[in-house]
């Protein structure tokens, strides 16, 4: 049976990292690399997918929805995707990546996917597909590489870490609801204009009886007030001086602080942000 090699990129560090660790430790398989992209995503990761194609010398797909976040929110009543109901990943990431791979298996070829879970990530599992054709392979598992291992990959060849990392742990849309409070205030600070079309989603969904805000417990508008600013970031410069006075050796000066970590919170999506 013929075989057919893909790899999916968020346009965060891991599964970049193993875009580079399949060209440089597995040069003999042939990779399709492909991004999902929901037209909602940061800038800075656009420019970290074009970098990351100079070094792999081979586009990166783009698998663009046939249709949009508005009109998927329009079909959802205006009821803006929560942790309970992310009809986000399902319409504006599985179902391109389910669409373009049935392509392959009705061609007649068996799918390999592979997915960036560290070795360091026990809790964590990828995307199954129930179709047997349709093979899940976990390199980083396997070949026992952590976070420390994707940091040294990364600056390796140069790339190191999208520049969102300065203020941010994930990547996937501007407005993505699992941020904390403390990097919502990134993208105030850093794309006021993001910030501003996720007020206007926030409000028309309110409008029309969505209980829910993307940020838990308050709306964009009361989290942007200076007054709250300021204590959110003395919340988080509180944790990060927690977080150092545990740590046995410092940080490595390239090493971010991950947020989801800081503030206990598990990794939600790996679709998304790895």
């Amino acid at each position: 049976m013929k075989e057919k090699h893909v790899l999916g990129i968020s346009g965060g560090k891991d599964s970049s990292a193993l875009a580079v660790y399949m060209k440089v430790a597995r040069p003999e398989i042939v990779v399709e690399y492909f991004f999902t992209d929901t037209g909602k995503e940061l800038p800075e990761v656009y420019e970290y997918l074009d970098r990351l194609e100079g070094f792999l010398g081979k586009p990166i797909t783009r698998l663009n929805p046939d249709r949009d976040f508005d009109f998927w929110l329009r079909q959802y009543n205006t009821f803006l995707p929560s942790a309970n109901t992310r009809w986000c990943t399902r319409q504006l990431k599985l179902r391109p990546f389910e669409s373009w791979i049935k392509g392959f298996v009705k061609d007649g070829y068996r799918v390999f996917s592979y997915v960036a879970i560290r070795a360091d990530e026990e809790s964590r599992s990828g995307y199954r597909s129930p179709d047997p054709n349709i093979e899940v392979i976990f390199p980083f598992r396997e070949d026992g590489i952590d976070k420390e291992g994707v940091f040294e990959l990364l600056d390796n060849v140069g790339l190191g870490l999208p520049s969102y990392y300065d203020w941010r742990s994930r990547s996937g849309c501007t407005f993505c609801f699992f941020q904390q409070k403390i990097e919502w205030v990134g993208l105030l600070e850093t794309h006021p204009e993001a910030y501003d079309e996720a007020i206007s989603y926030e409000k028309t969904a309110i409008e029309h009886g969505s209980p829910f805000t993307w940020s838990q417990g308050e709306s964009l508008i009361e989290l942007r007030r200076p007054e709250r600013v300021e204590q959110i970031k003395r919340d988080h410069e509180r944790r990060v001086e927690r977080r150092r006075k545990v740590i046995e050796s410092p940080l490595r000066s390239n090493q971010l602080v991950d947020i989801d970590e800081l503030y206990g919170s598990s990794k939600p999506c790996v679709v998304c942000h790895k």
